[in-house]
């Protein structure tokens, strides 16, 4: 008996290549960068690239949007979401644009759903056994058996015209529904106005301007693919609060898990860019810093918070007598005119100070930047030369704090409560409010910042 072998030829495997392209994205300043990318690359991906190239620290927060300057709409592109499809989506005479910035409140929804759902928008599909918290309410938007109903009044563009009209609206798994009849939910009485699954949601920058929308937190839903403005479906809500609301619900409606996968695992990617491979600069928590004194013979933990602030603001004063000191040794005696001087100007190499911008400017920043407590920058008064304005954002709001300056002895300080607190220069009156709220609503947390790429 004889064995006789047969060669067996396996068709060939043909490596799977993938394109690259070259994208510009631009930081807020209007600088660009190009870069070369593969096909399958993500927004997260493109974020992570432009973190590690200008050695910015990653504090999940950096986000890729797209602008569409000509109809004055702009959203942020979800981590998940490839980047050549999104521009895929472009015409070729539209001059669209990637932007890479600070988006605070992309998850914040996951970290405080009751400023994201008023009790009076959010009904529910079925029966509810005693009150729904809203966390409970979130999770039934990632759950695919149940899902709250969120409801309230928008003006709608009416289709073709320029007019604007006050509808009842209501949202659902399905899609967004209007009423023929009032505020009823009746089928009968119940209208399709659009779907979610090829359409994607934009917010509106210059509603007013461009549309002739009745108030400016306009928002709409515009197809996947390229179309003009008579594709846009735009939809306007009375306050920011209630566009928030909307704009959260359609986007967890879309996506659901996938969100909160995003969110938790933010470094899911591509493998060169995948939290594994990345040794970061540096990094800042919290809960790893503390506080220490070595002004005896050991070096010690300082353990009690006021003795660690006292300590800190110590240190503080010490480290800006010193640079004034050095500043002033340049050809003649320091005065303390001089020493005024410098700490007048001290804080203007600051990212979050933005000179001679207005409280309309600065209101967009920080709602570029996310509406989420502490959100701040400081920029100097319109009305008064000689002052400077705090704006932050608290409860989904943006309030304004203006810092005056007050003279005792010859010598010039900065207060925020009519001198009861007083600071030499706005450095140190910035770094007091990030360790506590005092007349504030709350801590300073994340300011507002211009980037360069």
């Amino acid at each position: 008996m004889s064995l006789s072998a047969r060669r067996v030829t396996l068709p060939a495997i043909t490596p799977i290549v993938l394109q690259k392209r070259v994208i510009k994205v631009y930081s807020e300043d209007e600088t660009s960068r190009a870069l070369e990318v593969p096909s399958d690359i993500t927004a997260r991906d493109v974020c992570q690239l432009l973190i590690l190239k200008n050695h910015y620290i990653d504090d999940h927060s950096w986000t890729l949007f797209e602008h569409l300057p000509h109809i004055g709409l702009e959203r942020t592109i979800e981590d998940h979401e490839l980047v050549i499809e999104v521009l895929s989506n472009w015409g070729m005479e539209e001059e669209n644009k990637l932007y890479f910035r600070k988006n605070y409140a992309k998850y914040e929804f996951f970290k405080n759903p009751m400023y994201f759902f008023p009790e009076h928008m959010v009904s529910f599909a079925t029966e509810t056994n005693g009150e729904i918290s809203p966390t409970q309410i979130l999770q039934m938007f990632l759950s695919s058996s149940t899902y709250p109903e969120i409801h309230g009044f928008l003006h709608a563009k009416e289709q073709g015209k320029k007019s604007w009209k006050k509808i009842y609206f209501l949202l659902r798994r399905s899609g967004l529904y209007f009423s023929t009849k009032g505020t009823s939910k009746e089928p009968r009485h119940l209208q399709f106005f659009s779907e979610f699954g090829n359409s994607d949601i934009y917010v509106s920058l210059a509603g007013k301007k461009k549309h002739g929308a009745p108030t400016n937190y306009g928002f709409c839903f515009k197809p996947n693919k390229a179309g003009g403005p008579r594709d846009l479906k735009m939809l306007c809500a009375e306050e920011e609060q209630s566009r928030t609301c909307w704009v959260t619900a359609i986007r967890l409606f879309k996506y659901g898990m996938q969100l909160y996968q995003n969110y938790l695992h933010p470094y899911q990617g591509r493998s060169g860019c995948s939290s594994q491979s990345i040794s970061p600069m540096r990094s800042i928590s919290e809960n790893s810093l503390v506080a220490m004194d070595f002004s005896g013979q050991k070096s010690r933990v300082i353990e009690n918070p006021t003795e660690a602030l006292s300590v800190a603001v110590e240190e503080g004063l010490a480290w800006r007598k010193k640079g004034c000191l050095r500043l002033g040794t340049h050809g003649s005696p320091t005065a303390s005119s001089q020493s005024c001087a410098t700490n007048m100007a001290i804080h203007r190499s600051q990212p979050w100070f933005h000179h001679k911008i207005s409280r309309e400017e600065a209101q967009r920043l920080i709602i570029q930047q996310g509406l989420v407590d502490g959100v701040f920058l400081v920029r100097d008064s319109q009305s008064n030369p000689k002052t400077f304005v705090l704006s932050m954002s608290h409860g989904q709001k943006i309030k304004h704090f203006q810092i005056i300056p007050v003279e005792d002895d010859g010598e010039m300080f900065h207060t925020l409560d009519d001198g009861h607190t007083r600071f030499t220069d706005l450095i140190q009156l910035v770094e007091f409010y990030q360790l506590n709220k005092g007349v504030l609503p709350c801590k300073l947390k994340h300011y507002c910042a211009r980037i360069a790429l």
